[in-house]
């Protein structure tokens, strides 16, 4: 069986009424077979056979389906194999049904007969017939192929055809249509140049109509120069025009033309040297206009500005605001500006100035303080700033050129209103006579100018939020003040110096009153020499900072270049290092003093060996009295080097704090003061290494004399007397121990570093050998040696709180050089066997020995050691 399916879309002109879309859907449907089957109602399946099947195109349009095509085809055969189908079986019975077993077998031999004969009836009696219909269908479906495909054929060929003629058409049309297109260029060229030739035409017309306009005028300014070229001062026979009062403005801008076309003509003639005598009269001609020309003017403006101030005293600003336009037209209404910012009241009236200078510097001027001062001009800026607010209203509301008119206001409210006020609040002082402190010195002139220019400054600011127009109010501002900040780093040195010299005697001045209130009562008892002297007070190098400190924030405020700021603030930081620099040398210098006197005091107190027992006891007193001032010298001295170190470390830390960020801006110029404060610093520290030596000498002083007045020839040489030999240090050494461990008490505490270390280190040394030569002076048996080596012990433990390496080994070595008094003489070979290095010091110590003749040890010592001889 063949089924056809063919798609056909024709997209040029569909003309042919045979032009089909075939989707080959058809509806499927005999419509012989379904007439035939309606009129005669007997034996389809004979009728089907004998009548044609008709098939039409028209059956496959639309939507096609297979299963319909078939359905239409069988239906009118299949109802009525189903009808007889039913008949059979209702003849036969049920396959299957009730008869039958559940077990699938049948019931009687009857039913099985009954089933036997319908199965050899065919199921399916149509058959034959739906293969003649598939047939002739078969049949019927070629053909209509045939005829589709034909008609295809034909409308393949006709549609070639039209899209032939078609393309020839389209070409024809493009070649019109380029041909439009330049025709249209051609035409758009041709408008264009014709509209370019009218715009130059109405140039030309426009250009024409000005110079007619001009020319017009030109002749009624012609007119009127020769009105005024009358005669020189006759302004009575001019047009009504100038002196009609409604119309001034008209009036005003022709004779501001006519003057400005007079002069330039005046002024061309005067440089042209010509004989000519038509253009000399008309030069002398336009001279007279000139001159009446200016005295118009002059009345005019007269007029308008005596119109002006009537209208400004009525506050009528809209005749204010038309007499300024016209006004305008006169040097660019220079004169009005001027005008109206003249008569204002704050400039004209005496007793508002004065107010302003009360309300800064109060009834009494010279008792003003920057604070008052502060106050007040706070108070004068913010009325100034209202007042200025108040008057920009009007001059906006009144004036074409507003900007230019607050320009000069605040011009003069700065130069006049502002100057008279500093001028007599900041009057600079003379640098060869200071002011006094109690005047207020220097520093009260700095504090007011700083107060002055940052109150001014906030006055600029303000102002230019108001409104100044193109005014450089800042520079303005800035001016103000440059006569004295022209000279301000010299001011601010000297007043600094001036406040060092006055705090110096007022410290001396403390001094000395303390000084004569405890007489010398303390000194006649053995208190301290230095109890007399000033003291290093890291308060006052505190002041000295703050005093530095306000300095330097008035360099940040007068110094508003990078680098002119880092010049002022090292001036002004050198400054506080000379100060601080001179304050400690003369404190420590001041310390050394008291050092040197009880120096002196022991001095004066020692004595030979053949004085009376009574003259002995009166000066080991006072050796008492100068041991004491001594001490109390030392502790002194001590804490003017810890308060030395403070204060170099509260300078060290200002400035990484405050001074080096600002000198960063000029090249070196941190270095350059790192160096210069070590410089400075150079003499304080001669100062503290000197009187840290003299400290020393006190101290080693004190402890020989200790050493001789405590030590006895007993303590190392008791006599053998059976009893046990005494364990404990003697009491000379008991004496040195507890003095050093109280006089360095404060040597600990003041010293820190490499100082502490140098310090400590060199009175150890000292110490050894201070005691190597005091005990050369004693002889030792081995008793004595035992004592020695605890005195030796006593002394070994306190040094070692020095912590010094050095001073610890050479006293471990005073501890085994001992030993020469405790030893055998036969065991002295072996003794220093493993520390050869002492040798020498050793054969000193066994000299001492009590045995040292007796056991003829000086010939073994020449055998055993040669190279010591």
């Amino acid at each position: 069986m063949l089924f056809v399916s063919a798609t056909l879309q024709v997209t040029a002109e569909q003309s042919i009424e045979e032009g089909l879309l075939l989707s080959i859907s058809p509806k499927s449907h005999m419509r012989g077979t379904r007439d035939k089957t309606k009129n005669g109602g007997t034996a389809e399946s004979a009728s089907a056979a004998s009548f044609p099947l008709i098939l039409d195109t028209d059956d496959f349009k639309g939507d096609f389906s297979f299963d319909a095509l078939f359905g239409n085809l069988v239906n009118e055969l299949l109802p009525s194999f189903q009808e007889e189908e039913a008949d059979s079986l209702e003849g036969h019975g049920n396959v299957g049904g009730r008869d039958s077993l559940p077990n699938g077998h049948l019931s009687a031999p009857s039913d099985s007969a009954k089933y036997a004969q319908a199965l050899s009836t065919p199921l399916f009696p149509e058959v034959e017939k739906l293969l003649s219909l598939f047939k002739d269908s078969c049949k019927e479906l070629v053909e209509l192929r045939k005829q589709i495909d034909g008609r295809l054929y034909n409308l393949n060929k006709d549609v070639s055809v039209q899209d032939s003629k078609h393309r020839k058409t389209l070409f024809e049309l493009e070649k019109g249509v380029d041909g439009l297109f330049d025709s249209f260029a051609r035409l758009d060229s041709r408008i264009s140049s014709v509209g370019q030739t009218a715009a130059k035409i109405g140039d030309q017309l426009q250009s024409a109509d000005a110079q007619r306009e001009t020319a017009s005028q030109t002749i009624e300014l012609i007119k009127y120069l020769m009105e005024f070229n009358s005669s020189p001062g006759d302004l009575m026979e001019l047009s009504p025009l100038f002196s009609d009062d409604g119309r001034v403005a008209e009036a005003a801008s022709i004779a501001q033309q006519l003057r400005s076309f007079a002069e330039e003509d005046v002024g061309r003639q005067g440089i042209a040297v010509t004989s000519v005598v038509g253009n000399a009269a008309a030069s002398r001609g336009l001279e007279v206009a000139v001159a009446n020309l200016q005295d118009y003017c002059n009345e005019l403006e007269n007029r308008l500005l005596a119109r002006f101030d009537a209208a400004s005293q009525k506050r009528e600003l809209s005749t204010m605001a038309e007499c300024a336009k016209i006004l305008s037209q006169f040097n660019r209404g220079t004169s009005a500006m001027q005008h109206y910012v003249a008569t204002r009241p704050m400039f004209i009236d005496v007793e508002i100035m004065n107010a302003d200078t009360r309300l800064v510097l109060g009834d009494q001027a010279a008792q003003a303080s920057p604070s008052n001062v502060a106050r007040g001009l706070s108070a004068l800026y913010k009325e100034i700033t209202d007042t200025v607010r108040k008057e920009a209203a009007t001059i906006t509301a009144v004036f074409p050129s507003p900007n230019e008119v607050m320009s000069i206001l605040v011009q003069r409210v700065l130069e006049q209103r502002v100057t008279a006020v500093l001028d007599k609040l900041l009057l600079k002082p003379s640098l060869v006579k200071l002011p006094t402190m109690a005047e207020g010195g220097l520093l009260l002139y700095l504090r007011m100018l700083a107060v002055a220019y940052e109150k001014t400054q906030e006055l600029a600011r303000d102002l230019r939020a108001v409104g100044c127009g193109d005014l450089d109010v800042e520079g303005l501002t800035e001016s103000l003040f440059s006569n004295h900040k022209d000279e301000y780093p010299e001011y601010e040195q000297a007043s600094l110096r001036q406040l060092y010299l006055v705090k110096m005697e007022e410290l001396r001045a403390e001094s000395q009153q303390t000084s004569d209130s405890s007489g010398t009562i303390g000194r006649s008892k053995g208190a301290s020499v230095a109890s007399s002297h000033q003291q290093i007070s890291v308060t006052v190098v505190t002041e000295f900072v703050r005093w530095n400190e306000e300095a330097i924030s008035r360099c940040n405020l007068f110094s508003s270049q990078p680098a002119t700021l880092a010049t002022n603030v090292k001036a002004v930081f050198t400054c506080l290092l000379d100060q601080v620099s001179q304050y400690i040398a003369d404190g420590l210098e001041r310390a050394r003093d008291s050092l040197t006197e009880a120096a002196n005091l022991r001095e004066r107190f020692v004595l030979g060996t053949s004085v009376s027992r009574r003259v002995a006891a009166a000066a080991a007193s006072a050796a008492e009295a100068a041991a004491a001032a001594g001490e109390s010298s030392f502790r002194s001295f001590m804490v003017a080097v810890q308060r030395s170190g403070s204060s170099v470390a509260i300078i060290q830390q200002y400035f990484a704090n405050s001074i080096s960020r600002l000198l960063l801006p000029v090249d070196g110029a941190h270095a350059a003061s790192c160096e210069e404060m070590a410089t400075t610093m150079s003499t304080a520290e001669s100062a503290a290494y000197k009187g840290l030596q003299q400290c020393i000498e006190t101290v080693m002083a004190e402890v020989e004399r200790l050493l001789s007045a405590e030590q006895k020839a007993t303590d190392y040489r008791s006599p053998d007397d059976g009893m046990a030999p005494d364990h404990r240090p003697t009491n000379a050494c008991t004496r040195v121990v507890a003095y050093l461990s109280r006089v360095l008490e404060s040597a600990f505490t003041a010293l820190e570093g490499l100082n502490k270390q140098a310090f400590l280190t060199e009175l150890g040394n000292r110490l050894h050998k201070m005691l190597l030569n005091h005990w050369q002076k004693f002889t030792f048996n081995p008793s004595g040696g035992l004592r020695l080596k605890r005195d030796i012990t006593e002394y070994g433990e306190f040094v070692r709180s020095f912590n010094a390496p050095s001073v610890d080994e050479k006293f471990e070595l005073l501890g085994i050089m001992a030993n020469v008094f405790i030893v055998a003489p036969e065991s002295l070979s072996s003794l220093f066997e493993g520390t050869p290095s002492i040798r020498k010091d050793a054969q000193r110590f066994i000299q001492l020995r009590e045995d040292y003749k007796s056991a003829k040890l000086a010939a073994k010592l020449s055998s055993l050691w040669p190279s010591s001889s």
